[in-house]
């Protein structure tokens, strides 16, 4: 009998000056980038959370504290990567992921084909079981003020 199990992640980072916006690991032409630890990947943290809440594995604060400066900087789909390595340890592998950007701006559609294939490519999956969607909050909350950016997720995952 398969096991199926579902988790959900979400993850908001400030936006600043001085700073890249990375977003499923594509470097994004905007004038502010997110401010965080790593290189604060609001997408793949989201992402990484969702896989990590469906096995009953805790969180990214759990595995990658803010607080330890090995993860400085880090690329998040080097991070992304160990949670999947971690998954497949514990016997599972992932059905699919659903996810979407909460920004005002920038435009994102131009970038999402390649955000999907990032993922499936370090998850070790195909880009169709990848979905990455991107919205608006027609200018209200802080992500419609510019002030930051959010990231739900949803994933599958089933035991091998």
């Amino acid at each position: 009998m398969i096991n199926f199990r579902v988790g959900h992640g979400y993850d908001v980072h400030k936006l600043t000056q001085d700073r890249k916006l990375i977003l499923g690991g594509v470097c994004i032409r905007y004038d502010l980038g997110l401010l965080g630890h790593s290189d604060a990947d609001v997408l793949v943290h989201a992402v990484m959370d969702s896989l990590l809440g469906a096995a009953g594995l805790g969180d990214i604060g759990k595995h990658f504290p803010d607080t330890d400066e090995a993860y400085k900087g880090a690329d998040s789909l080097k991070l992304l990567a160990h949670v999947t390595e971690l998954l497949a340890s514990k016997g599972y592998a992932i059905g699919n992921i659903d996810a979407t950007v909460i920004a005002q701006k920038p435009k994102l559609a131009a970038y999402i084909e390649q955000m999907c294939k990032n993922i499936a490519d370090t998850c070790g999956i195909s880009p169709e079981q990848v979905n990455v969607k991107a919205t608006t909050t027609e200018h209200l909350g802080f992500c419609g003020r510019g002030e930051g950016i959010a990231s739900h997720s949803v994933s599958l995952i089933y035991n091998k």
